[in-house]
């Protein structure tokens, strides 16, 4: 039997990936046998319903609209046998759930500013230092900036966490030109409020700026100075703990507040759960530095999202929104409002969740989680993607990359889609040219000393440049760790957070990255929500896609092998490949192991 259904091809379905309460979504089926056919369409959790598709020349169609928001899966019955997923070009018997639909609010929308731009990731303590600093209390300030982070437990077995090496808001403020010159438009910072580690997700006091960064003041120069440079910041929202030691848990008296585990009368004795006061309690992971919140606690919630709650309270200087911490652990009510409060506030601030699976589908906990119905994320950070690029510069398989891409286009609303954080490395995974370098271990001792030849690190940057070109490419905004444009090595954590070597810059890498930003800025108009369509991806390691607004298209293509393909043009038109300038008319002969972004020589000058 002939049958042919494509979720992404327009003629099949007529809007990709999700679509919104009550707009009219039409599906398509091309078979040439005759009968019934049905759309078998559930909601997640609840029975199916079978509605009669109408027979058409050359197959089924129906028309209709979902008033419900939620997930479901639907698939095609024709003639009493299912049909569902198969091959992507082919659909086959299947007795599974089938194709995916999110549904979100008719009035789902995400910030335009932050798509078509470049994010940069800050570790505070480890990327510039301007000034005097002194360490408080507990805190060991080291002078040897760019040393091994300390990583061996202490004589009770504990990993302090405690050393810091100095990086400040004045060493920021310093390096915006340099980062401008990245044409880096979002600045993501990890925890920046009070606390008593380097990484700060042992917040301590959510309103009061870490001394070893600076002042409020200072935080305020910062979202000033940036902004001048069209440079937005975003900081780390780190609700699901606090750290023990902090002014609302108070474990070690430090405060000169009544914590909730030194009296059960404290103001903040609900926002934790104990289960054996003050000793026992709930803690993140079961790490007791980390108790954690109870976010169903009123006052947590009115401190969190009231009217001079914390996220209004940051909001007021001029921060562009959060990154929320782990926020598969963070409840859908609360999430919800998250959301309300930073709208509110701020209808453009921008609100990205820590997901590390594909957010459109998630179980966490038990539940399915509701991130892109329109009430709770506007982003994630996309692992699929981080994790998809990695493989195919690793094993050359395209179709690895091209089916990760495609899943997420089918299962995300286009508004998510176009502000997709989309990473290499993170604080929490090995920097990218440690990974494609291949030169791995994991005992934490070798990690603290091994580190690549120069003949691996050259080898590894030109994975480095492929892997970034693709991300920079891809739908989504491309998020550079810090340093890793610099040829940053580190194994996971604390190897992966050390101090940016200003000393010893990379100009090639730095270069490239600097070329890479070019583009995407002149390119906005289409990269920012342009559509993403493939045009071929075979069973080799060649893959050519283009980005397409408003008649104007960007071509890129990778081919991370041997083969020597030539892109053949339908048109006498002069076509240029942006990074290496050179013009091409009727065909462009692809090399192994090679990439390339090409538009055609009038739309050079497109912005």
């Amino acid at each position: 039997m002939n049958f042919y259904y494509d979720p992404l091809d327009k003629n099949c379905k007529s809007i990709t990936g999700a679509i919104r309460r009550g707009e009219v979504i039409t599906f398509r089926v091309c078979t040439d046998e005759e009968g019934a056919c049905f759309l078998d369409l559930n909601r997640d959790g609840c029975p199916a319903t079978p509605y009669p598709m109408q027979r058409t020349d050359g197959g089924y169609v129906l028309s209709l609209k979902i008033n419900e928001t939620g997930l479901y899966f639907y698939r095609f019955i024709l003639n009493g046998k299912y049909i569902g997923r198969g091959r992507r070009r082919r659909a086959e018997f299947y007795s599974g759930k089938g194709y995916q639909l999110t549904v979100c609010q008719e009035n789902f929308s995400t910030p335009d500013w932050f798509k078509g731009g470049v994010m940069y990731q800050i570790f505070p303590d480890r990327f510039a230092k301007e000034g005097d600093i002194a360490a408080g209390p507990g805190k060991i300030l080291r002078q040897d900036w760019g040393g091994i982070p300390a990583f061996r437990p202490d004589e009770k077995g504990v990993v302090r966490n405690n050393d810091f090496f100095g990086g400040n808001f004045r060493g920021v403020i310093s390096k915006l030109d340099y980062l401008r010159s990245l044409h880096v438009s979002v600045i993501y910072f990890n925890p920046v409020f009070e606390s008593v580690s380097n990484h700060r997700y042992d917040t301590g006091d959510y309103k009061k700026i870490d001394s070893l960064l600076g002042t409020k003041e200072d935080f305020e120069e910062l979202v000033a100075q940036a902004e001048k440079r069209g440079i937005r910041i975003i900081l780390d929202g780190v609700f699901n703990h606090t750290g023990d030691d902090s002014r609302y848990f108070n474990r070690y008296g430090h405060y000169d507040s009544v914590g909730a585990y030194q009296s059960p009368d404290s103001p903040y004795r609900d926002w934790y759960d104990f289960y054996d006061y003050p000793r026992g309690y709930h803690s993140w992971w079961g790490i007791e530095t980390l108790p954690a919140v109870n976010e169903a606690s009123e006052g947590y919630q009115n401190f969190i999202f009231g009217k001079d709650g914390v996220l209004k309270y940051w909001l007021e200087t001029g921060i562009g929104g959060y990154r929320l911490d782990v926020a598969d652990e963070l409840p859908d009510f609360f999430l919800k409002k998250l959301r309300t409060a930073v709208k509110e506030k701020n209808p453009e601030a921008i609100v990205i969740g820590e997901v590390w699976e594909c957010a459109s589908d998630k179980i966490a906990y038990g539940q399915r989680r509701q991130y892109f119905q329109g009430e709770e994320l506007d982003s994630v950070m996309n692992y699929p993607l981080k994790d998809a690029i990695i493989n195919y510069v690793l094993s050359g398989k395209a179709k690895v990359l091209a089916g990760t891409v495609n899943m997420l286009r089918d299962n995300y609303p286009k508004c998510v889609l176009d502000c997709l954080m989309n990473i290499l490395s993170t604080h929490d995974t090995a920097r990218i040219l440690t990974v494609l370098a291949g030169k791995n271990t994991y005992d934490k001792e070798e990690m603290a000393i091994t580190s690549l030849s120069d003949a691996e690190k050259r080898q590894g940057i030109e994975k480095v440049k492929l892997a970034a070109m693709l991300q920079y490419m891809l739908p989504g905004v491309p998020c550079v760790y810090y340093g890793d444009e610099n040829a940053m090595e580190g194994y996971i954590d604390p190897f992966c957070r050390r101090c940016f070597d200003w000393e010893h810059l990379n100009a090639d890498l730095i270069g490239f990255y600097r070329k890479l930003g070019d583009i995407r800025e002149r390119l906005k108009n289409i990269l920012s929500d342009g559509e993403y369509t493939e045009i071929y991806c075979g069973k080799t390691s060649f893959l050519l896609f283009a980005r397409v607004k408003d008649g104007k298209v960007c071509y890129v293509y990778v081919n991370n092998g041997s083969e020597k393909p030539d892109i053949l043009f339908n048109t006498d038109a002069v076509y240029v490949e942006l990074l290496s300038g050179k013009e091409y008319r009727q065909k462009l002969p692809v090399v192994p192991y090679s990439y390339g972004i090409f538009i055609e020589k009038k739309d050079v000058c497109l912005t």
